[in-house]
């Protein structure tokens, strides 16, 4: 009973160390202002942080938890420790999800430490982490990593244990910290629960119950706010899947890579490596899949398929014909924004390529002899990493923790002390800083988080040198009356109480100087000057009714997340000590 205690805590310990690795510049004190990724010491619940902005709610309820957690810890403690757990818990529902499909009299397969540290290593080590994480895209992850655990959840529940509607329920809420999150979780569990639909309907309504539940914050903040988050074809060519170095699109995203952005992309992707690394990934997947074939792994089939339209569907919405009808579908579905950037839906092969580079290690394991059958699982797990090293050390050095230069607390000071509704304009043009304190690495304006008001942003994206418009329409005639020098009264009547002038970052200014001239500067510094537009703003805000509407939203997702992880906490004691033995969630 010791050993097997042993040997369930040998996975959470290996993806706890993985992610260290991974995550270890980020210990040191300090925020992240990456690309995409902005945490901050205190941020706000704003109108935009209810999603209740001109812009799509495509981060909540995101904001949300950050802007209430951040009242009482300090926000980039937070970001930190929800990236290591969601690192940490992607490989070890890898492990669990082994365990569950594998360790069964009638599989043919026996499933022990090494091959669960092999599906480790595939769910932690990966291009797909690296080029998020290089994005920026800290929260997509925590949905990357609910997918296993989703996976364990829907297998259990297809064998009758009720027992895990509990751990799908937290599973879902989890991935549901961002809308594409929510998505992922969605598709991959109706894909293990569906199949038995005639049989047990019940199953397919509670997981869409579930799921809508875990959206609610999202689609609530849509719905009242009314703004209906579509692209066009501008959008769907800028986000669509990329080749690397001799894979085509479909080899570089059949290999857990292919991301939109190139800056995005591992040093070691744009080399010949990533050819060998993706042969050697896809070599294990093909033999494991077929050790799960010949061991009638029933419940390997489902996830099969999905990481099958996860690949595929991908590349040919890359093609121009897959560019048109993306377009056609983003512009005119409400929420179709959510769809442009395809590539990250290739987080739903995660769990399948796990469980077959596990089965591989199992069916090497045996082939081997007695004394080379132990390093199988070192020799597979260790050339996964070696092809990717600058995954290691926040991603080969880029991601790395900042201190934001003094004086943000004194603007924040002042613009709270301004109309409730006064809304903040900024300069330079756009919506992404190039500050000397982070390492001249573009990054989003870190202003919307640190002022207690909403800030009034285009949500543009400059994607291969072609402006992707946003649906910031208030932003944007706000910066065309700073870049034309128009009068206050412009300003005032967009609900721009302040222009922040933002210092040390290129950007465009026009004829700003000019409005600038007829304001009040309330504070200035080396890396910034706020002013005050004479006179009373007018009130684009959320009502009250609204607010707590979109509030009720999101406590509705809370109660599921965190009421479904804390009975599911409280049943793991009492199994441990019933049992002593270690199990998963």
């Amino acid at each position: 009973m010791q050993v097997a205690k042993r040997h369930q805590l040998i996975a959470p310990a290996y993806s706890a160390l993985l992610a260290l690795i991974i995550l270890a510049p980020l210990l040191r004190p300090g925020y992240l202002l990456f690309r995409d990724a902005v945490s901050t010491p205190r941020s706000y619940l704003t109108d935009s942080a209810l999603g209740l902005g001109d812009a799509a709610p495509r981060a909540v309820p995101q904001d949300w938890l950050l802007s209430t957690l951040s009242r009482f810890i300090d926000g980039g403690l937070i970001v930190v420790a929800i990236l290591f757990l969601a690192l940490m818990l992607a490989g070890w529902g890898a492990a669990a999800l082994v365990r569950a499909v594998l360790t069964r009299p009638d599989s043919g397969l026996s499933a022990g430490p090494g091959a669960e540290c092999a599906a480790v290593t595939v769910a932690i080590w990966n291009p797909y982490v690296a080029e998020r994480l290089l994005q920026g895209h800290w929260s997509l992850l925590v949905g990357y990593a609910a997918l296993p655990w989703v996976a364990v959840a829907a297998v259990r529940i297809s064998r009758g244990d009720n027992a895990a509607w509990l751990l799908l329920a937290f599973s879902i809420g989890c991935a549901a910290l961002t809308p594409t999150g929510a998505v992922l979780a969605l598709v991959l569990a109706l894909s293990l629960i569906v199949g038995d639909f005639r049989n047990h309907p019940v199953r397919v309504v509670g997981v869409l119950g579930m799921g809508a539940i875990a959206a609610l914050p999202w689609l609530t903040a849509a719905l009242v706010s009314g703004t209906p988050g579509v692209s066009g074809r501008a959008g769907a060519e800028a986000f669509a899947a990329r080749a690397e170095p001799g894979l085509a699109t479909l080899g570089s995203l059949a290999g857990l890579g292919g991301i939109w952005n190139a800056e995005s992309v591992p040093l070691s992707r744009t080399t010949p490596v990533a050819l060998l690394a993706t042969a050697w990934l896809l070599g294990l997947v093909a033999l494991g899949a077929w050790q799960l074939w010949k061991a009638r792994a029933a419940e390997a089939r489902p996830l099969g398929i999905v990481a099958g339209l996860a690949v595929v569907m991908p590349a040919l919405a890359a093609t121009p014909a897959g560019i048109s009808a993306l377009a056609a579908v983003t512009s005119t579905l409400p929420g179709g924004g959510l769809l442009r950037d395809t590539q990250k839906f290739v987080a739903l092969a995660m769990p399948f390529y796990a469980l077959c580079v596990a089965a591989t290690v199992i069916f090497l394991a045996r082939a081997a002899s007695s004394g080379l059958a132990v390093a199988v699982p070192a020799l597979v797990s260790g050339i996964l990493i070696a092809v990717l090293p600058d995954l290691a050390w926040g991603a080969g050095g880029h991601i790395r923790p900042v201190h934001y230069p003094p004086g943000w607390e004194a603007v924040a000071q002042h613009v709270s002390t301004g109309p409730p509704h006064g809304a903040v304009a900024v300069l330079p043009a756009g919506m992404f800083r190039v500050f000397p304190f982070a390492g001249n690495v573009v990054a989003l304006d870190p202003a919307p988080r640190l002022l207690p008001r909403d800030v009034l942003s285009t949500g543009d994206l400059i994607v291969g040198g072609e402006v992707v418009r946003g649906e910031g329409e208030r932003g944007q005639r706000a910066q065309t009356a700073l870049l034309e020098g128009e009068g206050p009264g412009r300003l005032l009547s967009l609900g721009a109480a302040w222009v922040l002038v933002e210092h040390n970052t290129p950007g465009l200014h026009g004829a700003a100087s000019d409005t600038l001239a007829q304001l009040e500067q309330v504070y200035s510094d080396d890396d910034r000057t706020l002013y005050r537009v004479p006179g009373e703003p007018a009130d684009f805000s959320a009502s009250t009714a609204q607010r707590n509407t979109v509030v009720a939203a999101h406590c509705a997702w809370l109660v599921l997340t965190l009421g479904s992880g804390l009975i599911l906490l409280a049943q793991r004691r009492r199994s441990s000590r019933g049992a002593g033995s270690v199990s998963e969630l």
